[in-house]
């Protein structure tokens, strides 16, 4: 199966798992609002997503992938499987015993992260009991991530990058019954979500415990020990786990910046929600299909295969990214107010995200593109590298976050973010290019600029159509908004469609290969 086709089977597993999102989010904006309680249940969600970034996702999709598909690819699957349950048991083992300190101590975490919650005890003691409920789920879903690794090098793509997708089905069905029994806003509300969040990491886990059974790839525990194999992962894993840190202190430190000012939590959260949809789609896809595949080619010698899928997987980010982002930044105030101006939510909270939401867009291509150039590092073992560049990143973005808050407050946390990004991403280029490792083609020169061109003629006419419909719009509205925000997406990908087929921005066949079925189930 080629590359294309795996990332296109990535991105429509994320795309699934964000549109419920979406759909979760809607729910969650009516039913909690912009208030105590959805900042308390962010808040609490937000301790075990920022420990699995750094312990699960940073740590196992920088080191444990590279050296669990070299083990595969040279030494077959018996000693990768052995691999494998060494590093889960190291993986749970540690994972138990944070989950133990981070429950004995959640004041002083709660505390730390969120700082401004102290001035409203009742919200603060939510948050510590939410977040006793949540943090669990960082067990599960770290366990999840290294069964995805193993499933993404056995070439398995689907089970994993659908898997996402129960948590915000379980979040849903729990909203659902939230409005169904009139909880909206209440601290009940909290709790119910939270343990949701506890249910949804169980069934994750099961999902893929049964598909690596079924690619005969069981994994069994095993006592931990300090073999070889988990020596060689601590040296890649602890950089990786520092770049973790480094970036979740990015996010720390704007969660504890906004926490000074009403309801910035919430504006935040629900304009990262948003650009994160093509984020995850582009970004995260091709970062999980490049890693596997960059790490085989550098074991079987083939460099120009590895030249070959870096420019690929850039031409796909420029062709896919660079639309998505100037849509979120000339239509943001459409976008927020067609999906979430409801409820509790209203048209103040709406222009308090869009100019998040805008500021965020700005930085939407530099997101994805470091997710392109990291696989180039840690395919070769290096996760310093990264480390370093990522702790430019967090310093940029702490100063810059300090200095615009004042004056723009979340619109300077996001903005501050976006700077940061494009800094990251352009040192991670500057280096490959600098040691050969990164060439671009004549293709990806010729199909970037194509990909501006097409981009710009569609953001003036997503400025025209909202220019138009916008008298339509407005408070209480709800389904004239949401009419108004479909004609312009319908409008956008149209535009973006006609002009890059016509420009050559990617070829018809291309796409069809891409979303075309494997001749066979193990393809």
């Amino acid at each position: 199966m080629s590359l294309l086709k795996h990332f296109a089977t990535v991105s429509s597993g994320t795309a699934t798992s964000r549109v419920l999102g979406f759909v979760r989010d809607v729910l969650m904006a009516a039913g909690l609002g912009a208030g105590p309680v959805a900042d308390a249940f962010l808040v609490a969600f937000r301790f075990p997503n920022m420990f699995r970034r750094i312990f699960a996702e940073g740590a196992f999709n920088s080191a444990f992938v590279p050296l669990f598909a070299k083990s595969l690819e040279g030494d077959g699957a018996k000693t990768a499987r052995r691999f494998a349950e060494e590093a889960l048991s190291g993986l749970v083992f540690v994972l138990l015993l944070l989950t133990a300190f981070a429950e004995i101590a959640t004041v002083p975490l709660t505390w730390i992260l969120a700082p401004g919650f102290t001035e409203d005890p009742a919200k603060f003691d939510l948050t510590v009991l939410l977040t006793r409920i949540c943090f669990p789920y960082l067990l599960f879903v770290s366990v999840v991530a290294l069964l995805s690794g193993v499933l993404n090098a056995l070439g398995r793509f689907a089970v994993a990058a659908f898997s996402s997708a129960f948590l915000n089905l379980i979040l849903i069905a729990v909203l659902l019954a939230i409005a169904f029994f009139g909880l909206e806003g209440t601290p009940r509300a909290g709790i119910w979500l939270a343990w949701g969040v506890f249910v949804a990491g169980i069934v994750q886990l099961l999902i893929l415990l049964l598909a690596c059974r079924h690619a005969g790839m069981g994994l069994a525990f095993v006592r931990p020990r300090m073999t070889p194999g988990v020596r060689r992962l601590l040296a890649l894993g602890i950089p990786a786990v520092v770049t973790g840190g480094i970036t979740q202190i990015n996010i720390m430190v704007g969660t504890i910046i906004a926490s000074m000012q009403a309801g910035a939590v919430a504006y935040l959260y629900y304009a990262d929600r948003v650009y994160q949809l093509p984020l995850g789609i582009v970004g995260t896809a091709i970062g999980i299909v490049l890693l596997p595949e960059l790490a085989r080619r550098l074991r079987a010698g083939d460099h120009e295969g590895v030249h070959q899928a870096q420019n690929r997987a850039f031409e796909f980010t420029i062709a896919l990214t660079l639309p998505a982002a100037c849509a979120l930044a000339v239509i943001s105030a459409p976008i927020m107010r067609g999906l979430f101006e409801r409820g509790a939510f209203d048209e103040t909270d709406t222009y308090a995200t869009a100019g998040a939401l805008a500021a965020y867009a700005v930085g939407l291509p530099a997101f994805v593109l470091a997710k392109v150039f990291s696989p180039a590092f840690f395919a070769r073992e290096d996760t310093r590298t990264p480390m370093w560049y990522a702790g430019a990143n967090a310093a940029t973005n702490i100063v810059l976050s300090l200095a615009m808050f004042p004056f723009l407050k979340q619109v300077g946390i996001a903005l501050a973010t976006s700077i940061a990004g494009w800094l990251f991403a352009g040192l991670l280029a500057h280096r490959l290019w600098r040691d050969g490792n990164f060439v671009p083609d004549q293709r990806l020169r010729v199909r970037g600029v194509k990909a501006i061109i097409a981009s710009a003629i569609m953001s003036a006419v997503l400025i025209l159509g909202n220019w138009l419909l916008a008298p339509y719009t407005g408070p209480s509205r709800e389904f004239a908004n949401v009419a108004v925000l479909a004609a312009l997406v319908m409008a956008g990908i149209l535009t973006y469609g006609v002009a890059a087929f016509f420009l050559g921005v990617m070829t018809r066949k291309e796409v069809v290969r891409a979303f075309s079925r494997p001749k066979s189930p193990a393809a």
